[in-house]
């Protein structure tokens, strides 16, 4: 058999069981959790079911949200009339209340209706208010195989147990305030994740946290649809009037939906939302001492000889003492070619001269200038104004 041949052969048997693994049909595992869904993970088949489980009542679909005026009319329409009420169904991804809406759903069940509760995750507002909080938190994203999950019998108690192979993205609840909160199921692990909570006048909330059991894949596997039938049933069907099937939640919030409130209503975002301002504000106070604004550098006083020299000269010139006001300026002024030059003054000839000259930078001639005003100074016990005036331009030239 020729290498080509063997080739062809093998070519052949992969694109066969490529072929053949094409026509293996695959599962749609999309979720939609939508009424009107025929898809594995569609709830066609438990609204369908709703007017066998309440033959009596009227079903209705609810698209909108349950502060508005029309939902709360309805509810106060039978609440003088015990026989008759509303019980409100809600199958969703998730269910994110604000809190108009929670106080409405609260009055609501205060009426004496009652509210089914089913989705992967529920805002954190509404946990709250019913003293509840569960495991995961806002991570929902528990989509593996194979859900097992048990229910208590309404009528005698029994504890039933249902599973099947597909998604799981259930949650259980952690902490429940056990006067108010009824257990009727149970995950795999005998966590709760199917409560109850009863209020006077006969309205009660039911959650349950496993929404994938209402599924049309859940329901039709095996002898499942009993399970659906059993959680129903603890809502009293024979005081039904009215099953409202909630579309409300399922569709995006309006324009009047705030983003805040969405952030604040979830526990986890809340914490990081007031961390994040926390951090803020700490970083401007700390950061706000840290740039002030700008000290100016403070200029010293001077303070040199030469200046003092001028303020002795102006003193003294203002009392007309002009003798006594030249023999300061000759003082202070020597006093200063002592101290920064270093320079000898008790004699001032040619050497003195030639040092002050070289020492201080000025010409030849000036330095013999304010020497000579110096001698003619101290031999004048009368010198006039215009000889002071030109021996301080003198020593202001010099400096």
């Amino acid at each position: 058999m020729s290498r080509t041949f063997k080739y062809l052969i093998l070519t052949g048997l992969c694109l066969s069981l490529l072929a053949c693994q094409n026509n293996h049909k695959q599962i749609n595992r999309r979720v939609t959790l939508w009424r009107k869904d025929k898809i594995p993970y569609g709830t066609y088949y438990a609204y369908e079911s709703l007017k066998y489980l309440f033959p009596e009542a009227a079903i209705t679909i609810n698209k909108t949200s349950p502060a508005d005026y029309r939902f709360e009319a309805q509810s106060n329409f039978f609440q003088n009339n015990r026989k008759h009420r509303i019980a409100y169904i809600i199958i969703s991804p998730q269910v994110i209340p604000d809190r108009r809406e929670i106080d409405a759903m609260m009055n609501f069940v205060g009426n004496g209706n009652q509210i089914f509760i089913s989705a992967i995750y529920m805002g954190d507002s509404l946990l709250d208010e019913l003293k509840l909080s569960t495991r995961n938190g806002f991570r929902f994203f528990n989509f593996q195989d194979s859900l097992g999950l048990s229910l208590y019998n309404p009528v005698n108690y029994d504890s039933l147990f249902f599973q099947y192979p597909g998604l799981r993205a259930d949650n259980s609840v952690k902490d429940m305030d056990t006067m108010y909160t009824s257990i009727l199921g149970r995950d795999s692990r005998g966590r709760p994740n199917f409560v109850k909570l009863g209020y006077k006048g006969g309205g009660a909330i039911y959650l349950h946290f496993a929404p994938m059991a209402m599924t049309n894949f859940f329901l039709l596997h095996r002898q499942n649809s009993s399970y659906y039938d059993n959680v129903l049933s603890y809502i009293p069907s024979t005081s039904i009037l009215e099953v409202k099937w909630d579309d409300y939640f399922r569709y995006p919030r309006s324009s009047s939906f705030s983003s805040l409130d969405y952030i604040l209503s979830n526990q986890s975002l809340r914490w990081a939302f007031w961390l994040t301002i926390s951090l803020f504000l700490f970083i401007y106070l700390f950061e706000s001492k840290r740039r002030q604004r700008m000290i100016q550098p403070r200029v010293s006083n001077t303070n040199s000889s030469l200046e003092f020299v001028k303020t002795i000269g102006r003193l003294y010139y203002q009392r007309k003492d002009n003798a006594n006001l030249a023999g300061k300026m000759i003082t202070h002024f020597l006093d200063h070619v002592r101290s920064k030059y270093n320079i000898q003054t008790s004699s001032m000839d040619d050497e003195f001269r030639e040092r002050l000259s070289y020492k201080s930078g000025a010409g030849r001639e000036q330095t013999e200038s304010i020497v000579s005003s110096i001698r003619s100074l101290q031999g004048d016990p009368y010198p006039t104004d215009e000889d002071l005036l030109s021996f301080n331009k003198k020593i202001e030239e010099f400096s």
